[in-house]
């Protein structure tokens, strides 16, 4: 019969054996996905006053303007990054030629991560936030 003596220190062998795997594999998670930044109100601009995209927390609101008469538009994106690292698009969202900015709401969550662009129609770059979410 074997003894009970032995089956104790096995026992504990086993379940650290586990913890250190589930801890490690943990980690990697953590490590392996850019950190998303929790946000109140979020705004970017673009150059020479052109224009600008914001998300207000209050409400999940999204606001697109264009702040210079100079015959062009301005676009704004939401971008979203689930779980896995998949990145699509959610919305696109335009202003231009009219007086106010154009609005969204849009519902984000905590779940997975976004990030807006806004770009000038007229041409030249885009300016992106971080990834932020709730």
């Amino acid at each position: 019969m074997p003894s009970r003596e032995n089956e104790e220190p096995v026992i504990k062998s086993k379940l650290t054996r586990m913890a250190m795997v589930g801890a490690a594999a943990a980690a990697m998670v953590v490590t392996s996905t850019a950190p998303a930044m929790a946000v109140s109100d979020k705004t970017i601009s673009l150059p020479n006053g052109r224009g600008y995209m914001k998300f207000v927390d209050d409400g999940d609101v999204f606001r697109v303007c264009d702040t210079k008469a100079d015959g062009h538009g301005v676009t704004g994106t939401l971008w979203v990054r689930n779980a896995s690292g998949l990145v699509s698009k959610v919305f696109d969202l335009g202003d231009g030629g009219d007086a106010g900015c154009g609005k969204k709401p849009y519902n984000i969550g905590q779940l997975a991560s976004y990030k807006m662009e806004v770009c000038w129609n007229g041409g030249g770059g885009c300016k992106f936030s971080e990834w932020f979410n709730e």
